[in-house]
């Protein structure tokens, strides 16, 4: 049988290296607290499961959902758009729902970008948008992040010749860094300028401790060549909903419109129906970012306490701490001696050395139980 080259010299995905350590540390009889993935463990609140049961009975003959999405999807995600950005979207042309905002992320170059064409990612950071520009033969270039910027990129510094996309990610994955206005009103410009997409990973917007609410690149004055991804994942805690949408250039939305009946990713219908309800809410979100607090207020003492220092931003679930020597060493050291997974910096590629990332996933009292276990 012969495989892609792509998929066939791709390194394994560095999270399914950290579940096999998990696991092999489960095996020996580890009660392990896992803060190395970044998947939502927070009950879905009811009135969205709620909705999504009404959905189901709403709709005894099961139908496939339109590309497009569901008009009051588009509805509620331009009116939430419009409350919390002050983005003023056209629900019909400028939003289409996705399945969540993985599966964008993964296909983005192939809607935007010819094989041989460049595609921009910022370093460290989430593996699936230079996997997703590799399976469509484009070539990736790294953009580093410079903690001396707040772990910001310098947009100045970069060869934008042959570049079809540029992907940003804040708040950021893992470093929780939050972008600045000036940031993206840059970066829109210079995609107008060169003639590539700009494209914004937000989802995480909606989780942060202290400061202002991060910014949205919807806030540019000019959505020509710029899309915006969020999802209702981290937000409302509905990973398993796959559930988000991509708004912004209504070119790029009409291009993602033509493109996704092709792959299938059209959410169903009553996941669409809840979404609805999701986005219409801010009460359960404002809990949300209660419990992630405590989380964290539970467990920063003890991991700076063994040798874990802050080195990142107040965004997103996730701690992005600085440790001595070899993160890899230190990651399997922790799991080893106290049965507690983090991960690893270097999984998020260059310039992630040094560091490791704590996703506050777990409970709040196992991230007690984590905190007594690194103190005793």
């Amino acid at each position: 049988m012969r495989l892609n080259p792509v998929l066939e010299n791709l390194a394994t995905y560095p999270f399914v290296r950290l579940t096999e350590a998990r696991t092999a540390a489960a095996a020996r009889g580890v009660d392990v607290i896992d803060f190395g993935v970044g998947e939502p463990r927070e009950e879905t609140p009811a009135f969205i499961r709620r909705a999504a049961a009404e959905a189901l009975e709403a709709e005894p003959v099961s139908t496939y959902p339109a590309a497009e999405g569901l008009p009051e999807l588009r509805a509620a995600v331009a009116g939430w758009c419009a409350r919390r950005f002050g983005a003023r979207l056209d629900p019909a042309t400028q939003v289409v729902p996705t399945l969540g905002s993985k599966e964008v992320i993964f296909h983005l170059a192939q809607v935007v970008a010819a094989r041989g064409d460049r595609v921009a990612v910022t370093t460290p950071g989430y593996p699936v948008p230079a996997r997703g520009a590799l399976f469509a033969g484009a070539d990736v270039v790294e953009v580093p992040l410079d903690p001396e910027r707040g772990w910001r990129p310098d947009l100045g510094a970069v060869d934008w010749s042959g570049v079809a996309l540029l992907w940003l990610n804040f708040p950021n994955n893992p470093t929780a860094a939050t972008a600045t206005p000036e940031l993206y009103d840059e970066a829109a410009a210079l995609a107008r300028r060169h003639g590539f997409v700009l494209a914004s990973d937000e989802a995480y917007s909606e989780l942060w401790f202290a400061g202002e609410p991060p910014v949205s690149a919807l806030a540019v004055g000019d959505l020509s060549d710029v899309l915006v991804l969020n999802t209702l994942s981290k937000r409302s805690s509905m990973p398993g909903y796959r559930s988000g949408f991509a708004a912004g250039d209504p070119a790029l939305v009409a291009a993602l419109k033509r493109y996704r009946p092709n792959v299938g990713v059209a959410p169903q219908t009553f996941v669409q129906r809840a979404a609805v309800a999701a986005w219409g809410d801010e009460d359960h979100v404002v809990r949300t970012r209660a419990r992630y607090a405590a989380k964290r207020d539970a467990l920063l003492p003890a991991l700076r306490a063994a040798g874990m220092e802050p080195a990142g931003g107040d965004a997103t679930f996730f701690l992005w701490l600085r440790v001595a020597g070899d993160a890899e060493v230190f990651a399997l050291a922790l799991l080893d001696e106290h049965g507690i997974v983090v991960a690893p910096g270097p999984f998020f590629g260059p310039g992630g050395e040094g560091h490791v990332r704590v996703a506050l996933v777990p409970t709040i009292e196992r991230c007690r139980e984590a905190a007594a276990r690194l103190s005793s």
